[in-house]
């Protein structure tokens, strides 16, 4: 009898022994036995080739981690601790010492005149502070913040080895934050190597060693960030590589180093709302600092290129104002009278585009790079005049003592009601109140809180020289200026406070 449809087979125990006893010369059963052997040898292919590759990516992060080791093996030798001694004749409670304090009307009052002190005593304390160096050469010299020895009347050097030698300080550029110290070279130095800053990338592997919070010859690893970070607030001049390595308290003036072992900045401060590190760190560009650093070791001091102009970013709505294409370039709001800039014929409202045949890509861009040019030196400026490019060639002169390219001065946008800002006539007195007595123009004697004058920066007291590029002394001027505007919405004032003056550009609401 047949089986039922779709009942199973019973199949006798007997006969399940004899089917799994198959000839091994049944030609029928032959792609079977390969088709098992196959499985078996990509299994073990399998296994084997996953054990490698797990063997391999351990063998990559070993590498890299010996690649690091062997960096800072070769650098913390050259690594120091610098330790400052500075006298104060501030007491413990700031400024005045006890007496002082009590030397007030107010206890007086209360205690008598016998109370008031009439010789307070003044009493010398010593403040110490800390930071790192790196030394460059084996004659003993040593690089690292001007900050970190400033007003220092002790400067001690600590080796990794800790043999300490007292410093003498060659020489300080508090422009870019940057001190060249000397120690004893009797004694064989090591030293390390300088590196290019400008070959370093975005996503470079970096390493800071320093001595935070005291903590000698601590070693800590990132990338870079950013590099050419300015407008940070920190120095005067700045193009800052930005790293995650950590860097905090004590960290300043010791090395950032690349890959190969070479110094390719000077760390220099951390961005931080605690006080403690928020993986944002700036560090000097070594190519800036051997420019610093030749020109200390020669003479103990820095000498920067000048132009004598104020200058200020196109953005925008000053590339729409001035009919260019594009915003590019640097905007010159003034040029000082008897500056190279003056003699090489550089006029008002000219836009450089490019210094010696390299584009310009903001203002600190400029201003470095001009800094670093010798005084008395030839330099090419491309620039737009009336929409038309032109060249001038300048020579450098030397910029004067106590100047500051940061000065401040008015900035960014305004005019009238629907800008949110009032004019008045200038008169004697308050020419005479905010020192413009050679100048003419309107004073602002109001601006309107929230307004596009008031976001753009503007206080009263600032002078208004020119509206829409017209000329301004009297509200007839301001009326024809503003009939001359454009309907665009928009507003071009040339803004002076001070001894400098600058663009604004105001955008109605």
């Amino acid at each position: 009898m047949g089986a039922r449809h779709g009942a199973p087979l019973h199949i006798p125990s007997h006969a399940k022994e004899k089917t799994n006893m198959i000839p091994k010369s049944s030609p029928a059963t032959l792609p079977g036995l390969l088709a098992a052997a196959l499985l078996c040898l990509t299994l073990a292919i399998g296994a084997t080739a996953a054990k490698a590759e797990t063997n391999g990516d351990t063998a990559i992060l070993d590498r890299s981690s010996k690649a690091f080791v062997n960096v800072v093996k070769k650098a913390k030798p050259a690594v120091v601790h610098i330790k400052v001694e500075k006298s104060s004749k501030s007491g413990p409670y700031g400024d005045q010492s006890a007496e002082e304090m009590f030397n007030h009307p107010f206890f007086e009052q209360f205690f008598g005149p016998q109370f008031r002190q009439r010789q307070p005593r003044q009493q010398e304390f010593r403040q110490r502070g800390q930071g790192s160096g790196f030394i460059i050469s084996e004659k003993g010299h040593i690089l690292t913040n001007n900050h970190v020895v400033e007003g220092a009347d002790v400067v001690k050097v600590v080796m990794s080895d800790n043999r300490e030698f007292v410093a003498s300080v060659v020489g300080t550029d508090p422009q870019t934050d940057v001190a060249l110290l000397k120690i004893d070279d009797s004694a064989k130095l090591p030293v390390l190597p300088l590196g290019d800053s400008n070959a370093l990338e975005v996503g470079e592997w970096v390493i800071a060693i320093g001595n935070p919070f005291g903590l000698s010859q601590t070693v800590t690893v990132g990338v870079v960030s950013a590099t050419g970070r300015s407008s940070v607030g920190i120095n005067e001049y700045e193009n800052f590589i930005q790293t995650d390595a950590a860097i905090n308290p004590g960290n300043s003036g010791g090395p950032l180093l690349n890959g190969r072992g070479e110094v390719v900045g000077i760390n220099t401060a951390l961005f931080s709302r605690t006080g403690g590190y928020m993986g944002i760190g700036f560090a000097i560009p070594i190519n800036m600092a051997k420019s610093i650093e030749n020109q200390l070791q020669a003479s103990g001091k820095v000498v920067r290129g000048w132009l004598g102009v104020v200058i200020q970013n196109v953005d925008k709505n000053l590339a729409e104002s001035f009919g260019l294409k594009k915003a590019e370039g640097i905007l010159v709001s003034e040029v000082q009278k008897d500056s190279p800039a003056a003699g090489a014929g550089l006029q008002r409202d000219d836009i450089i585009l490019r210094l010696n045949d390299s584009p310009v890509s903001d203002v600190s861009d400029l201003r470095n790079r001009v800094a670093l040019l010798a005084p008395n030196s030839k330099a090419t400026l491309d620039i737009i005049r009336d929409g038309r490019e032109k060249k001038i060639q300048v020579t450098i002169g030397e910029q004067p003592d106590g100047f500051s390219p940061s000065a401040k001065v008015a900035k960014d946008k305004e005019t009238l009601d629907k800008y949110g800002l009032t004019l008045q006539p200038l008169t004697e007195e308050l020419a005479q109140k905010f020192s413009y007595s050679e100048q003419s123009g309107l004073i602002i004697g109001g601006i309107q809180p929230g307004s596009p004058a008031d976001f753009a920066g503007l206080k009263p007291g600032y002078l208004v020289e020119e509206i829409n590029r017209v000329k301004v002394k009297s509200l007839d001027d301001l009326k024809r200026a503003l009939a001359q505007s454009d309907k665009s919405g928009k507003l071009l004032l040339r803004v002076r406070f001070g001894d400098y003056s600058t663009y604004v550009v105001l955008t109605a609401k």
